[in-house]
Parts: C-alpha cells; sequence; structure tokens
C-alpha cells in the first residue's frame, strides 16, 4: 500500500520533459503509477559502470524497498556509491499501427533518484518485507524467522521523481 506522504516532484534540474503534456506531476497521480507497477528497476554505479537491476519492491512514506541477499553485486556497488536511480511502470502495451512508424507503445512510467540505506536489522529486515509483501498481497502473510536472518533490505529514500504518459 502506498503511504500518504507526497513524493517530491523534480524540478529545476534541468530535466524539464521535451512533451510536458505527457508529464505527471501531481504526487498522487505517481504513487498510482507506483501502486500499479510489478517492477521496480533500480540503477546504481558498480566500479564507474552503469549497473541497473529489475526487483520487487514495496513504497511507503516517501521510501522504496527491496530485498536481497546479504552479500553480493549490488550490496558493494552501494556500499561505495549510495546514490541511486529508479525506473517503474504501468500499463505497458503495443500500440499498432499502419506502417512501422506509426506503431507506439501505451505507458505511465516513474522515474525517481534518492539515496540507498542497507539494513540488516531484523526491525528494519521485518518492516522492510512487510512494506514489500503489502504491494504484492492483501495480507495476512506471515515472515517466516530463518529468512529474516538472511535477507537483507535496501531502503530508498526518495529525493525527487518524475513521471511521464503516453495513453493511446
Amino acid at each position: 500500500m502506498v503511504g500518504s506522504t507526497a513524493p517530491i516532484v523534480a524540478e529545476g534540474y534541468g530535466d524539464e520533459m521535451r512533451r510536458a503534456e505527457r508529464e505527471i506531476r501531481d504526487p498522487g497521480e505517481l504513487e498510482d503509477v507506483i501502486r500499479r507497477a510489478e517492477v521496480c528497476r533500480l540503477g546504481m554505479v558498480d566500479g564507474g559502470e552503469p549497473y541497473i537491476v529489475p526487483m520487487n519492491f514495496g513504497y511507503r512514506d516517501g521510501h522504496l524497498y527491496f530485498h536481497c541477499a546479504r552479500e553480493g553485486r549490488k550490496l558493494e556497488a552501494l556500499r561505495a556509491n549510495p546514490r541511486v536511480c529508479f525506473e517503474l511502470e504501468a500499463g505497458v502495451r503495443t500500440v499498432r499501427g499502419e506502417t512501422a512508424c506509426k506503431w507506439s507503445t501505451a505507458y505511465e512510467s516513474v522515474i525517481g533518484w534518492g539515496t540507498a540505506t542497507v539494513l540488516m536489522d531484523e526491525e528494519g529486515v521485518r518492516k522492510g518485507l512487510e512494506v514489500l509483501m503489502e504491494h504484492y498481497l492483501e495480507g495476512p502473510y506471515s515472515l517466516d524467522p530463518r529468512s529474516l536472518s538472511l535477507t537483507a533490505i535496501i531502503r530508498v529514500d526518495v529525493e525527487r521523481m518524475t513521471g511521464k504518459r503516453s495513453i493511446r
């Protein structure tokens, strides 16, 4: 379930949208896209190279939550540089056209930026998993105690985001 804290809409970063009529600026509409998205792509920098990973996620009160193992490439990259970018989309479908150049895609998307924190304490992992589960499942559900000790949570504090839609 989406939290009550309104997201920060990107402004003044030199990233004004060329097709302004497609921009989603309303915080409630941005959260609606997040609520309907199935996957979030988390972008980071690993050794000076871009690295992006599609992940299950949850969102609450201006924070994205992801789960992963307690070791691996994602965590190494985030410890070296916690700055991230993320992307989500909903309602994606191909729109057929009469000619090749008339084909298109209908979509609603959100792109945002923030800072990641890795949580490994039981309380942080439990909260992160609960937020994640709420995104995909209407309770009740249970958390395996053994999994809590094997799981890390990546919490992204969302600093700004913007959206775009092309509905045909």
